[in-house]
């Protein structure tokens, strides 16, 4: 079995349909709070920071599309790209989100990279083993399970956003 085929075939399909849809991005849907207590990417004294907190609240906030990027960009992407083919140096509490648009799209599409890279030169037999202590209490599982996590993890808060930027566009608050 091509596991790599296979994840990369998925992963690439429902790159190409999701990623253009991002084309046009604006400041203001980026940072669009369509409810109170939405958690987003916010500038302090620090940097731009992400909102969050461990464990998260039940039930956890709405998040905006600034928020589900950078998860998508830095928490699914690049920190496993830098876990697993990088030095290791990524945190995830760092304080160099991206403060606009179109410096999201583009952290998007370089931590995109990395990992499909990344994963594109796997070998196939690393595919089968342990993924180690950079996965915490998943340390046991497999490659495979987890690029088919990350693929979920892209394809929901990918259709979120989506849905964000219909329900942006179609607001009256926002017309």
């Amino acid at each position: 079995m091509d596991f790599r085929g296979e994840v990369l075939d998925q992963l690439d399909f429902y790159w190409g349909q999701w990623r253009p849809r991002l084309d046009g991005l604006s400041d203001a849907e980026y940072f669009w709070e369509p409810v109170d207590g939405c958690w987003s990417v916010r500038e302090t004294e620090r940097g731009w920071e992400f909102d969050f907190a461990f464990p998260a609240p039940d039930p956890a906030p709405f998040t905006t599309i600034a928020w589900r990027l950078c998860h998508i960009a830095d928490h699914v992407f690049a920190m496993r790209a830098s876990n697993h083919f990088g030095d290791g140096s990524y945190r995830i509490d760092h304080h160099h989100y991206p403060g606009s648009a179109d410096e999201a799209l583009a952290h998007l599409d370089r931590n995109h990279e990395l990992w499909r890279d990344g994963i594109g030169n796997m070998p196939a037999d690393r595919w089968s083993q342990p993924v180690g202590a950079a996965e915490g209490p998943y340390a046991d599982r497999s490659y495979l399970t987890l690029v088919l996590h990350l693929n979920r993890e892209l394809f929901h808060h990918g259709g979120e956003i989506g849905l964000l930027r219909d329900l942006y566009r179609f607001s009256p608050a926002t017309a």
